[in-house]
């Protein structure tokens, strides 16, 4: 032990003074760290091999790579993949298949494809009001406040969460994809997203020079008004006039219709599909983030999709309570929101998600072992992509193997447009779930009721799902 220590002493002591004296690298750190790489005839051939490979074929793990099983003790019905483009519209499609799904399951046999460029449209201009007004609210904050840079950085961005289905539908309605198609720039966001945002970031300097001369809050709110409608003119011309009236009728799985179209509002289509009442209240959303307590809320401050609907808020939970709900809420037939970090481990040409498909480390000779506190702590990991959970395969005691998610990238991709996961990837990787409140335990809808502690937008989790 003693050895050891002096050993290790002396180690920092030849960096400390290799390196310049403010922690640059020196020419003596230089030599120093040029010392180490003495190269074998085999690690220059792994040199040439890793030149000239994609990365992940060196490093594929053979022993992993064998026929995967696809049986599922228990799996929802299967429904229409649907393809996002080149969009980050994954926490829609996502949240459009569940109600779907449930639709489906509802009515026995009834189907219905829901429009994304709609509810897109709603969410961009949404998103504009939420930025321009938060300017406003922070107008007396200098330029360089944290709140004031949130809203310059982030003035609209076409990704989500549950939440802003949940509050879009509840005001807008939605209605029939064939009612409102895609477009373009519906299927290819980026450079119409850009235009809008450099345009808010115009408007937003435009604003606070209002509230900073003292302007009345009335010459503020007509300003706004008439930067909104600019916003609308785009979105108007990019993807579309959204419908207030139209007729539809349903079909059966078979795809034909069930009787004569019937004249709807977005609201009376949303209401016939969803329910009466909406869907806020019907369900919570929960994370498992080991940085934080368990079985406590934590609200997220701005991060909303509306400026008058709901921040997004999460009950924290050990994967075992996260997992039990789901498989209760499975094997009665109901698929459910969920999302990942699908940059991890995911064999993308199989649709497969397993913790050993590829053995970086010893590609390197290193390894690789933060766990999943320190990857999100470190911002290494967060929720990047949402999919749409609808089946998991259980042992004899009832245990979860694998999962299987309906993805949103076309039916080309992976296991025909679905993704397959062990539960050791599930338990390192999935961060969010949304849970119909008929299978949540008292324990946790207690929890959900708790005041929430406020969390800020920048913390590595919270990062919109695309």
């Amino acid at each position: 032990m003693r050895k050891g220590i002096i050993l290790v002493c002396v180690w920092v002591a030849t960096l400390a003074q290799a390196q310049t004296k403010d922690g640059g690298i020196s020419e003596s750190m230089l030599r120093e760290i040029q010392k180490e790489q003495q190269l074998t005839a085999t690690d220059r051939a792994l040199m040439n091999a890793i030149a000239g490979n994609p990365i992940d074929d060196l490093a594929r793990n053979h022993r992993n790579a064998g026929e995967i099983d696809t049986y599922f003790s228990v799996e929802t019905r299967k429904q229409p993949i649907n393809d996002q483009q080149q969009s980050g519209r994954c926490w829609m499609f996502s949240g459009m298949n569940v109600l779907k799904g449930d639709f489906a399951r509802r009515t026995d046999s009834l189907t219905v494809e829901f429009s994304q460029a709609y509810l897109f449209f709603w969410d961009q201009l949404e998103k504009a009001n939420l930025m321009l007004q938060g300017v406003i609210d922070t107008g007396q904050k200098p330029i360089d406040d944290q709140r004031v840079q949130f809203f310059f950085r982030h003035p609209l961005n076409d990704g989500g969460t549950f939440c802003g289905v949940a509050d879009l539908g509840d005001k807008y309605g939605m209605v029939p994809r064939e009612v409102m198609p895609e477009t373009y720039s519906s299927d290819n966001t980026s450079r119409c997203s850009r235009l809008i945002a450099s345009k808010l970031r115009e408007y937003g300097l435009q604003l606070r020079e209002m509230v900073e001369k003292g302007k009345k809050p009335a010459a503020i709110e007509k300003a706004k008004t008439r930067m909104l409608s600019q916003v609308y003119h785009i979105l108007q011309c990019t993807i579309g006039e959204p419908p207030t009236k139209f007729s539809y009728a349903f079909r059966n799985k078979d795809g034909r219709p069930t009787g004569e179209a019937r004249e709807y509002t977005p609201m009376q289509f949303y209401k016939e599909v969803v329910g009466d009442g909406g869907l806020n209240g019907t369900f919570i959303m929960v994370m498992n983030d080991p940085r934080r307590e368990y079985y406590k809320t934590y609200e997220i401050e701005q991060d909303r999709h509306t400026y008058d609907g709901h921040n997004w808020k999460y009950v924290n939970l050990p994967m075992d309570e996260i997992e039990q709900m789901a498989i209760a809420a499975l094997k009665d037939g109901r698929k459910l929101y969920s999302s990942y970090d699908v940059g991890k481990m995911l064999d993308r040409k199989r649709g497969y998600a397993d913790t050993e498909n590829f053995d970086y480390g010893s590609l390197f000779g290193t390894t690789f072992g933060m766990n999943k506190a320190e990857r999100i702590m470190t911002f290494d990991s967060g929720s990047t992509h949402a999919m749409t959970l609808t089946a998991v395969d259980l042992d004899a005691k009832g245990k979860a193997k694998k999962w299987k998610v309906e993805n949103s990238w076309g039916v080309e991709w992976g296991q025909k447009g679905y993704m397959i996961m062990t539960d050791r990837w599930l338990r390192e990787y999935l961060f969010r779930l949304v849970v119909p409140k008929q299978y949540v335990p008292e324990k946790v809808l207690r929890a959900a009721d708790l005041p929430p502690v406020m969390v800020v937008p920048e913390d590595p989790l919270f990062l919109p799902d695309e």
